[in-house]
């Protein structure tokens, strides 16, 4: 009887074989199952008894294959009870051709949901599976994708029904309608000033590109940060797919597809696994539960050293590889990280600063190098002035229109890059920005005069030409020139 287990964010298939045979009545499971599979022999016999089956008084053995694969969870209940009833003849094995099952059973029989059930149906349609049955709590997620029939089952009773064709299930209802995108989202109106910093957001969200802000406290890092989310454009279908897969496997899923992109914003005292991922059965962490959106760092010198050493990684491929044992897991984790910091502990910075000497360099020195280099831009904000503040000061350019441009910025990525696989200009390795960069004549001679002076490393070369892509993306442009690569040069050289 297929069904699957999860691991990481995916789903890998599982078979259940079940013998019975003569011998003093027990009921042995084997294939590396954890302490919630092993119980589940007291949910099936009381599943299948409540429900006026027949629970074989034989010697009963169930091997979950592969038996090198460690089985968590309750979800193996429903695919063991399957396997009893085909194995005592109480099905039909016909019925069960091209089928995989997926579900908790209580005691009285009834169906309950489990984690994952799009990732499960997606390694249905990946295995050549054409039915899955689930709880019908699952049943709308699992449908999101289309070539799998999903049958929503309420009980093992019914699922008998089924299987004898006596009964058959109502198709799945949709989930929840989704909020509107940018429904609830802060508008950029609200920032008072800051055109530099308001720039900077502008590019980074056109582009996908990670973001640092560095000023005083109350300049208004965290306001800018926090309005992001209602400038970036939709999620696509196959972008709205993976983020309802991700928080499906962690239990966040409202059981319709995705309609916003995700943010999060963790505290700065947050663990490196909390924030990568990991544990004895490794679980996503901030930076998987923010893929395909945003990750947001307020006071990053503040977090733990380890924690930021470890988004090393996730920032350069785009995925996180964790290995436990002899497995390897890889959890996806393509976000853009906004980050915002003092200029030292006492936040005033410069010559207003109060800080010791020693004091200031160990403040800056919980930033090292190699990460920094890895963040695209870093922007420097200076305090709002009164004169911004003054109840009749004009108010800056809405959302509405910022994300206008951005969303046109990134129909012209997805159109250049739309064989690569990727979707932003960020996402391109060196051989694809070598290839769809289109730099004008001379436009590289800052860059080149900035890397023979020691200002950049070859990894900050790469990412001013990518930044620069951007920057004439959002003007329309065919080349990217030297106006270009001089403003995306200003953000590096800053760092």
């Amino acid at each position: 009887m297929p069904t699957f287990a999860l691991e990481g964010v995916d789903a890998r298939e599982v078979t259940v074989e079940v013998d019975v045979r003569r011998g003093l009545p027990a009921f042995a499971i084997v294939g590396l199952p954890d302490t919630a599979v092993r119980e589940a022999r007291e949910r099936v016999r009381a599943a299948l008894l409540n429900s006026d089956l027949e629970f074989p008084l034989a010697r009963l053995t169930a091997n979950l294959a592969p038996a090198w694969v460690r089985k968590a969870g309750a979800s193996f209940d429903l695919a063991l009870a399957v396997g009893v009833l085909s194995a005592s003849g109480q099905v039909p094995a016909a019925a069960l051709e091209g089928c995989a099952v997926s579900g908790e059973l209580s005691l009285g029989g009834e169906l309950r949901p489990v984690r994952g059930a799009l990732a499960i149906s997606i390694g249905c349609r990946r295995a050549g599976l054409r039915r899955l049955i689930v709880a019908p709590e699952s049943a709308a997620e699992a449908a999101l994708v289309g070539d799998v029939e999903v049958c929503p089952v309420p009980s093992l009773a019914r699922l008998v029904d089924l299987l004898h064709e006596r009964w058959a299930p109502e198709p799945p209802r949709a989930g929840p309608e989704p909020s509107p995108p940018v429904a609830d989202a802060p508008d950029l109106a609200d920032v008072r000033g800051q055109l530099d910093a308001r720039r900077a957001l502008e590019i980074a969200a056109a582009g996908g590109h990670s973001l640092l802000m560095i000023g005083p406290p109350g300049a208004g890092k965290t306001m800018l940060a926090r309005r992001l989310p209602g400038i970036l454009p939709p999620l696509t279908s196959d972008e709205a797919l993976d983020v309802t897969r991700v928080h499906g496997v962690v239990g966040m899923g409202s059981g319709g597809l995705a309609a916003l992109r995700p943010f999060r914003a963790p505290h700065h005292t947050i663990s490196a696994q909390g924030l990568v991922g990991g544990g004895a059965r490794p679980r996503p962490g901030e930076v998987t539960l923010a893929h395909r959106g945003v990750l947001f760092l307020d006071e990053l010198a503040e977090f733990a050293r380890p924690a930021l050493e470890a988004l090393r990684q996730p920032l350069e491929l785009g995925e996180v590889e964790i290995t436990r044992g002899q497995t390897t897991l890889a959890f996806p984790s393509r976000v853009m990280l906004v980050a915002a910091a003092n200029p030292c502990p006492c936040g005033r910075g410069g010559d207003a600063c109060t800080c010791p000497g020693m004091v200031r360099d160990r403040y800056r020195a919980r930033l090292s190098g190699p990460l920094i280099d890895r963040i695209d831009m870093v922007c420097q904000l200076a305090p709002v002035t009164a004169d911004k503040l003054a109840p009749g000061a004009p108010l800056g350019e809405p959302s509405a229109a910022v994300r206008g441009r951005v969303s046109r910025a990134r129909a012209a990525q997805s159109r250049r890059l739309a064989r690569s696989g990727i979707a932003t200009n960020a996402a391109m390795t060196a051989r694809q920005m070598r290839e769809q960069v289109g730099l004008a004549p001379r436009a590289a001679q800052p860059l080149t005069a900035a890397l023979d002076r020691g200002l950049l490393t070859g990894r900050g070369h790469d990412r001013v030409l990518r930044l620069a892509r951007t920057i004439a993306d959002l003007e329309e442009g065919d080349l990217v020139t030297a106006v270009h690569v001089a403003e995306a040069l200003g953000y590096r050289v800053a760092a």
